[in-house]
C-alpha cells in the first residue's frame, strides 16, 4: 500500500450549511457538519492531497446539550458536558453514533454506513475513534443490543472497587466537583476519566467523564486480570461491533491509561476476525512504546513527546534542527511504528498566535514528518490551509486550536467547503500556494518508493562539525531504495542557507551507491534541475530557501 498518510477530520467542523460561529451557539445557530458533508467531491480532494485514510473524529455518541426526546436522547446537563455540543470523547453510547451528525438523525447509522461505503469507493480507507478509559458521567446505551448489560449495571456501589464493576466508586459519597452544580447528582460518586480518584475533580479534570475498570485496584496498584474482569469482554464486544460497520482502523484514545494486557487479548481477537484492521495508540510515555507495540499488538503510535516536540521547538527557534537527530535514535528500531504529525485536536494550530503565527514556517518540518521515514504521516484538516485557531468559539476561549467542545466551524475549512463545493474559489493565493505544497510533499510520499519504502541516512549527524553546514537550522538526510536516491534538506532558517553536505565514506558503503564527479540532480518539488558532485572526498554545494526544503533525485 506504500506510506500511510492520515487525514484527520473531526466530523463536525465539516458544515455545508453557512452557521453564525458566535460564541456558545447552538446547533440551530452555528450548523454542525453531517455525514453526507463527505461528498465523493470532498473524498477525490482529500484522496489527490495525498491521503490513504481518512480518520473520522468525534463518530461515536458522546454527551451533549442537544436533545432528541424522538430518539429517546435527552439533552445532558450543562454541569457534566463541556460546551453545549460536547467532548467526544465523553461517549455516552457505545452502540450508536451522534445524532448530529446525520441529516435524518433516526437513520444516522445508515447514514455512517454509507460514508464509509463512500470512502472506500474513493479508494481511502476508514478510521475512528475507540475511547476505552473513559465514558461520559451521563453514559446510557439507548441502542446497544437486547442480550447486551449496560455498562455500571451489575456493578455493585457499596464497596471502591470489584473487578466484577465496570466503575470505581466512593460509597456513601456524592458526586462534589470543585465548582457549583445546577442540576445533575450522582451517588455515589464515580472517579474520574483521568485517574482523578476522588469525588471532587477540578473544572482542570475530565470532569465530564467517568474511568473505566479494566481490574486494577488503585489504592494499592494490584492487578485483578485473573479471571478476566467483567469490563474486557464488554469492550472487545463494542470493538467487534465498530469492525463489523467497514472501518478500517481504530485510534484509541489515551491507550496507555489502559492495561496493555487488555490490548493484548483485544487486538488479538479483533485481528484473527478482521486482520486487515490498524490500532494507532495514543500513547506519550517512551518507556512504554515497546511494550505496547510489542505485545500489546499495536500497529503505530504517536510521536508525539519526540518527534513532534522536538520539530516544534525547531520552528520557534527554541532548539537547534540537529536535536532531530536524537529523536530517530530513540525510537530506531520501532520507527516504522510512529505516527508523525504537526498538528492533531489537541496541539494548537501552526499559525496560531501560540506556535508559528505562519504557517509556512512549518513546511521544512512537514518535509522531515513526512519523508524521514517509512512511518505514517497525519495531517489535520484544515491545517493545509493555515487555519489559526485563533476564534472565540465558546468553551475553548481563544488557544489556538479549533474547538471540539463547541457547534463552530473554522474559518478555512468552511471557504474551501464552500456550501459543499470543495473548490478553491473563497481561498487566498497564500492559502492555494501552502496547500499546492502539502499536496506535493504528500503525494511524492507514495509515488517516491525511496520515500515509501527505503532506507534512511542522517547527514546532519555527520555534518556536525561542518562549518559550511548550518546544523542549528537546517536538517540533511537520504533516502534510497533500489537505484532511486533522494537527497532532502530542510531549512527551518528565515534566510536562503548555501550548504556545503559532506557525505561521509560509511554512507557510500552503506546504501552502495557509486562516486559521481558529475551527475544531474532534480529537485521533486520545483522540479528545478543541477549538476552535483556525489563523492565522499567533496562536499556537495546546495541551496535552500527559508522556510523552504529541497528533495533532490540524484541521477
Amino acid at each position: 500500500m506504500g506510506k500511510v498518510i492520515i487525514y484527520q477530520a473531526f466530523v463536525r467542523h465539516f458544515s455545508t450549511e453557512r452557521g453564525e460561529n458566535i460564541p456558545n451557539g447552538t446547533i440551530a445557530e452555528n450548523r454542525c457538519g453531517k455525514f453526507g458533508s463527505f461528498s465523493d467531491r470532498a473524498l477525490k480532494e482529500i484522496k489527490k492531497l495525498g491521503c490513504t485514510h481518512i480518520w473520522l473524529t468525534g463518530v461515536i455518541d458522546y454527551a451533549s446539550t442537544t436533545p432528541y426526546p424522538e430518539l429517546g436522547i435527552a439533552g445532558d446537563s450543562r454541569d457534566i458536558v463541556k460546551g453545549l455540543a460536547g467532548s467526544p470523547y465523553a461517549v455516552r453510547d457505545y452502540y450508536n453514533v451522534s445524532a448530529d451528525l446525520a441529516d435524518n438523525p433516526a437513520g444516522r447509522m445508515q447514514e455512517f454506513e454509507a460514508l464509509v461505503e463512500r470512502i472506500h469507493d474513493n479508494g481511502l480507507r476508514a478510521i475512528i475513534d475507540f475511547v476505552p478509559n473513559h465514558v461520559a458521567r451521563c453514559y446510557r446505551s439507548v441502542s446497544k443490543p437486547p442480550d447486551v448489560s449496560d455498562l455500571g449495571d451489575n456493578d455493585d456501589q457499596t464497596v471502591y472497587f470489584s473487578a466484577d464493576n465496570n466503575f470505581y466508586y466512593f460509597p456513601s459519597e456524592r458526586f462534589a466537583p470543585q465548582f457549583t452544580l445546577t442540576d445533575y447528582d450522582e451517588y455515589p460518586a464515580k472517579a474520574t476519566g483521568n485517574d482523578c480518584f476522588s469525588p471532587s475533580p477540578s473544572r482542570n479534570d475530565w470532569y465530564d467523564t467517568v474511568k473505566l475498570n479494566y481490574g486494577i485496584d488503585y489504592a494499592d496498584g494490584s492487578e485483578h486480570f485473573d479471571p478476566t474482569p467483567d469490563t474486557w469482554p464488554k469492550m472487545i464486544d463494542i470493538l467487534l461491533f465498530w469492525a463489523s460497520k467497514g472501518v478500517d482502523g481504530f485510534r484509541c484514545d489515551m491507550a496507555e491509561m489502559v492495561p496493555v494486557e487488555f490490548w493484548h487479548r483485544a487486538i488479538g481477537e479483533l485481528k484473527r476476525q478482521y486482520p486487515y484492521l490498524i490500532f494507532v495508540a495514543e500513547i506519550y510515555n517512551p518507556s512504554q512504546y515497546r511494550l505496547y507495540a510489542d505485545y500489546g499488538g499495536f500497529d503505530y503510535l504517536y510521536d508525539k513527546v519526540g518527534l513532534y516536540d522536538t520539530l516544534r521547538d525547531v520552528i520557534c527557534n527554541d532548539l537547534p534542527a540537529k536535536n532531530i537527530t536524537y529523536c530517530w535514535q530513540t525510537v530506531g528500531d520501532i520507527a516504522d511504528k510512529m505516527v508523525n504529525f504537526l498538528e492533531n485536536h489537541d496541539e494548537q494550530r501552526i499559525a496560531s498566535d501560540f506556535f508559528a503565527s505562519r504557517a509556512m514556517r512549518a513546511i521544512p518540518a512537514l518535509i522531515v514528518s513526512a519523508m524521514m521515514n517509512t512511518n505514517p504521516f497525519m495531517l489535520y484538516a484544515g491545517q493545509e490551509l493555515g487555519e489559526r485557531g485563533m476564534d472565540d468559539s465558546g468553551f475553548s476561549g481563544v488557544d489556538g486550536r479549533s474547538s471540539i467542545f463547541d457547534y463552530y466551524q473554522p474559518d478555512t475549512l468552511r471557504r474551501w467547503i464552500n456550501g459543499g463545493k470543495y473548490d478553491f474559489d473563497l481561498m487566498s493565493a497564500d492559502e492555494k500556494a501552502l496547500r499546492d505544497t502539502y499536496k506535493r510533499v504528500l503525494t511524492l510520499c507514495n509515488s517516491s518508493k525511496a520515500l515509501s519504502e527505503g532506507l534512511f541516512y542522517d547527514l546532519t549527524y555527520a555534518n556536525i562539525e561542518n562549518p559550511d553546514f548550518n546544523s542549528e537550522r537546517c536538517f540533511a538526510f537520504l533516502r534510497k531504495c533500489d537505484e532511486e536516491l533522494l537527497l532532502i534538506v530542510a531549512n527551518f532558517a528565515d534566510t536562503e542557507q548555501h550548504l556545503q553536505v559532506i557525505i561521509p565514506q560509511h554512507t557510500f558503503d552503506f546504501l552502495h551507491i557509486p562516486p559521481q564527479d558529475n551527475t544531474e540532480a532534480t529537485d521533486l518539488l520545483t522540479g528545478e534541475s543541477m549538476k552535483l558532485v556525489l563523492s565522499p572526498h567533496r562536499a556537495m554545494s546546495v541551496d535552500v530557501e527559508a522556510f523552504c526544503g529541497i528533495v533532490l533525485k540524484i541521477r
